[in-house]
């Protein structure tokens, strides 16, 4: 639902208010009780992201998901060969003896 931005004429009250798109526009003000209240132009019906959702890899297709899960599978594999290549000592004993 939108914030609106209500004005009184009459006492000069300013004040937010949540409502539905649908409601009516609200013309008694609540402080001095006049029906001189206006509703302001402003952002009104702002969207406010929150949550999940929001990103183009949260909608990716379960076939998708299993080929990066696979893809990221591989790579850490071949870090772990790597690593493992580089901390093996390499061989001193020579065979043409």
């Amino acid at each position: 639902m939108p914030t609106y931005d209500y004005l009184c004429d009459e006492c000069g009250h300013k004040f937010e208010l949540l409502q539905a798109i649908t409601e009516d526009k609200k013309r008694k003000c609540p402080e001095c009780g006049k029906m001189k209240l206006r509703r302001l132009f402003g952002t009104g019906a702002a969207v406010v992201f929150k949550g999940s959702g929001f990103y183009q890899t949260d909608y990716r297709s379960e076939s998708y998901k299993k080929g990066a899960e696979k893809e990221k599978k591989a790579k850490e594999s071949k870090k772990t060969e790597k690593k493992e290549s580089k901390t093996k000592k390499p061989d001193t004993k020579s065979s043409d003896q």
